[in-house]
């Protein structure tokens, strides 16, 4: 196992949940918090698709930052006098410091902030989208999918975890390598998981039973930046997803599933990767390509059955201010 120039991921700092039990620092109170996301990263994207699936909008308003940020965090830049409307702020770091004056990890996204406080409640991204499932259902539409079905919950974790380390976090593993020896090893298994993915969607439409999880929530968000970013800015570079044949199928159908493409900002995505790692691309220049339309080309995964939603319904349309470029 490789240990020198690997890249490690930091722990999330402000990792309390908000419960509806009342067992945590922070209860479930619809018109409380605040998710603030950014649309280039997939940790954010994860709780932007689910919020929308289970037709939390009404319950969690959603600030948007901007797709660049320097050592002071993330910026509200793409709003009047750049401030977030609701919160006040101009950095998320400012809504840290506010739960912490002397935090000093890293400011990240998604972050659920207590407004009336303006404190960042919880930064855990990894249990955040599962308590929407399971701690908010006083505020699920009617017809939101069961994301998270308590029958396939263990199935649903242990794909979830090498989906986490090898391909999530595994594209990061090979992008920030410092080292050959350490970068060659994400690299062979990032894309020994996703043939390994690829085998198991080549016989069945989702990756557990047979309608959307959270595990496909989780691969997805990966998938979709692939070629824009991780293919080449990553060097995770064995082959865009458009030449693996399932995975490609796989993605395209949920990207044209409501609650999934309607979330992707590609150009959002590219400034952002290509933007800030000045490490990687200290030129910051961003590329023009590559040409995002084929996303809507037609697939044939309905052929393998399956039923996206269950026995629920599509979310219906994208709120106003919410709405992300459209393909052109």
């Amino acid at each position: 196992m490789v240990t020198t120039g690997a890249f490690e991921r930091k722990p999330v700092a402000l990792d309390e949940r908000i419960t509806a039990d009342g067992s945590s620092a922070w209860p479930v109170e619809a018109g409380r918090y605040r998710l603030v996301v950014a649309r280039a990263c997939p940790w954010a994207n994860r709780s932007v698709i689910v919020r929308r699936l289970l037709g939390l909008e009404d319950a969690i308003s959603m600030g948007i930052t901007g797709p660049l940020h320097d050592e002071r965090s993330w910026r509200f830049h793409l709003d009047p006098d750049n401030r977030d409307p609701v919160l006040g702020i101009e950095w998320l770091g400012e809504a840290y410091r506010a739960a912490d004056p002397d935090f000093d990890a890293g400011i990240t996204v998604p972050a659920m902030v207590d407004i009336a406080s303006g404190k960042v409640a919880t930064n855990g991204f990894q249990q955040l989208t599962l308590d929407f499932s399971t701690q908010w259902k006083a505020f699920h539409r009617a017809g939101a999918p069961d994301l998270y079905p308590e029958p396939l919950r263990d199935e649903i974790d242990a794909v979830m975890k090498p989906i986490y380390t090898e391909v999530n976090n595994g594209v990061y593993r090979c992008g920030f390598a410092s080292t050959q020896e350490a970068y060659e090893e994400a690299y062979a298994r990032l894309f020994a998981q996703l043939d390994a993915l690829s085998a198991r969607l080549s016989t069945q439409r989702y990756l557990v039973g047979d309608t959307i999880t959270e595990a496909d929530i989780r691969l997805w968000v990966t998938l979709v930046r692939f070629d824009a970013v991780y293919h080449g800015h990553f060097k995770c570079n064995r082959e865009k997803l458009t030449e693996m044949p399932v995975l490609w199928e796989y993605a395209r159908d949920l990207f044209q599933t409501p609650g999934f493409g309607d979330t992707i900002d590609f150009e959002s995505i590219k400034q952002h990767y290509y933007g800030v790692h000045k490490t990687i691309n200290p030129t910051g220049v961003v590329p023009v390509g590559p040409d995002v339309r084929n996303w809507l080309e037609p697939h044939s995964r309905a052929d393998l059955g399956g039923r996206p939603f269950g026995d629920g319904t599509p979310p219906g349309p994208v709120r106003e201010g919410e709405r992300v470029p459209a393909l052109g």
